[in-house]
């Protein structure tokens, strides 16, 4: 899954995902300071991707990782545990 460090790596060595994070991180780091300035409590992202077992998880975790200095986070996988499609 994209809990594990080779496939984490994997979706991250791309040069689109990359510019997807840097797009993403800005946006958050836009928003996230008004949310809090204004008393919400909690602002809920959902990513996907096709099996929800790699990229959308690599993303989810890397997230969270990310923002959690500032803010509180919290991660679910709902799909982590389904099996591929063969």
């Amino acid at each position: 899954t994209g809990k594990d460090e080779e496939v984490s790596s994997y979706v991250m060595k791309w040069n689109e995902t990359q510019k997807f994070i840097e797009k993403l991180v800005d946006l958050l780091g836009f928003m996230l300071p008004s949310y809090k300035r204004e008393g919400k409590s909690q602002l809920v992202i959902a990513l996907g991707c096709t099996g929800g077992q790699h990229r959308s998880v690599t993303l989810a975790e890397y997230l969270a990782d990310y923002f959690k200095k500032d803010f509180y986070t919290h991660v679910t996988h709902r799909d982590i545990e389904k099996r591929s499609r063969k």
